[in-house]
């Protein structure tokens, strides 16, 4: 994060590797060989805490390039692991929220992801006998921090900007809830020398999290790129992004999920959310009374009368830089695509 100047990001979205998940051992082991020797003698405590002094590296960076009043939304998983046959739990969402209090963030109410799944030996321990038996781990933490006093809209720009990009009052209802029960997406990678599987995670995550927390125009960063779910969340809420990933080999799969990605395919996401717009307006029993002009229909709420969404036009790659150009979203986009259309964004 050297290249990015102080205090120059709107919001974070990103999902670190997790501490203590075997799959990660390598590459934290390549920052810091304290961490292999830890496993080798044994000592998963000492590991585990060497793990998060390398992730803090990061968290202290993020507290440097974040504008004061912006948002950090991290998806971290708690870890579970059997080190000389002592099966433990490690904690990372916690030892991830200390580190955000220590920096002088604002822990705010954070989001428990319960990843949907139908593992039919999914139960831990000794099955039907006490008291060995362990209770499932089926849910990540999406853990949201504030640096300092909550962002200020002061101008008449800053204002109009940020009435473009409200969300649904239906939508409000579904993302502000503390529990997101969503399924998991492909983890499936075929890069040669890179990792077997991706870790990414699906795409409504960050895409929610970006409109959330996060106004036109504003930067996103997400530290641990991946495949690049995050920007293609930014581009299509119309969002600038920056994103860093330490694999190099998985520049060429981030490139071709964006660039050769059919522009419609992409722009469903985009349609899906008007049209499921549409059917809350006519399953809705009472009349609705305020006027979104931008688009022509009626909404639940006078917040929601300047919300304007547009869709993309032209995506052009030049110095591993996407430029989108957007065009606006009218009636005919509405009445030409089906409900239930949306893209499935896979991660490989």
């Amino acid at each position: 994060m050297v290249g990015i100047e102080d205090e120059t990001v709107d919001l974070i979205v990103t999902s670190p590797p997790y501490p203590m998940i075997e799959m990660w051992d390598g590459i934290f082991s390549e920052q810091n060989q304290r961490i292999k020797c830890a496993f080798e003698y044994s000592d998963g405590k000492k590991a585990f805490d060497l793990m998060h002094d390398e992730l803090n590296l990061v968290w202290n960076e993020i507290n440097r390039v974040l504008k004061p009043g912006a948002i950090t939304c991290i998806n971290i998983g708690d870890a579970t692991r059997t080190i000389e046959g002592n099966f433990a739990l490690y904690p990372n969402h916690q030892k991830v929220i200390e580190k955000f209090i220590e920096l002088g963030h604002y822990n705010l109410p954070n989001i428990l992801w319960r990843k949907v799944t139908n593992a039919p030996n999914k139960f831990m321990g000794s099955g039907m006998l006490p008291v060995g038996a362990y209770v499932t781990l089926e849910h990540e933490w999406i853990l949201i921090f504030r640096k300092g006093r909550r962002r200020q809209f002061k101008s008449e720009n800053e204002k109009g900007n940020r009435n473009e990009s409200a969300f649904f009052w239906e939508e409000r209802n579904i993302w502000f809830n503390d529990l997101w029960n969503l399924q998991g997406t492909n983890q499936k990678l075929k890069i040669k020398n890179s990792r077997d599987r991706s870790a990414a995670f699906p795409f409504e995550i960050p895409y929610r999290l970006i409109n959330m927390f996060s106004v036109k125009g504003d930067v996103v960063l997400d530290p641990f790129l991946g495949t690049g779910t995050t920007t293609i969340a930014s581009i299509l809420s119309e969002r600038n992004s920056i994103g860093i990933e330490i694999d190099t080999e998985l520049s060429g799969t981030i490139k071709n999920r964006i660039i050769n990605q059919p522009i419609k395919n992409l722009n469903n996401v985009v349609r899906e959310r008007i049209n499921q717009h549409h059917k809350f307006i006519l399953q809705n029993q009472k009349p609705l009374k305020y006027y979104n002009s931008n688009h022509e229909f009626l909404v639940k709420t006078k917040q929601e009368m300047n919300l304007k969404v547009n869709l993309v036009h032209k995506l052009v790659y030049e110095d591993s830089t996407f430029f989108a150009h957007y065009r606006e979203f009218d009636k005919y986009d509405s009445e030409n695509f089906q409900l239930g259309n949306l893209l499935k964004i896979e991660s490989a």
